[in-house]
């Protein structure tokens, strides 16, 4: 089993920029792919960015290229992952969530499972 843990959140101001980590502990060996969801009040989940644990390639949401960046790194028993946010706007504001996808198994019989964070707030003010 995975688990996930985020820091990094909090209030900013227009412009500015945060960075979020997240910890995988665990199974960490069955992770394919670590990333970031966001969910504001009213709003469905939605992809922020992602990266896969082997070989690095990544993938973001529209609203965010070319202002978010994720990267990933192993830290003893641990998997990180880190979003770093720049020229954050109102609209930026929610509550964002770690996420993991693991495949478990033979290729054969491969279980897949996701698992996500508790979230961690972040509030851009204007």
């Amino acid at each position: 089993q995975v688990q996930l843990v985020e820091s990094g959140g909090g209030l900013v101001q227009s412009g500015g920029s945060l960075r979020l980590s997240c910890a995988a502990s665990g199974r960490i060996f069955s992770i394919m792919t670590m990333g970031w969801y966001r969910q504001s009040p009213g709003m469905q989940r939605a992809l922020v960015a992602t990266i896969t644990t082997r070989g690095g390639s990544t993938n973001y949401g529209d609203s965010v290229k070319g202002r978010f960046t994720v990267s990933s790194s192993r830290d003893n028993d641990k998997n990180m992952v880190y979003l770093q946010m720049n020229s954050l706007k109102p609209e930026d504001t929610a509550v964002y969530y770690c996420y993991a996808y693991e495949e478990i198994g033979p290729v054969e019989r491969v279980v897949k499972r996701e698992t996500w964070g508790q979230g961690t707030q972040v509030t851009v003010s204007s």
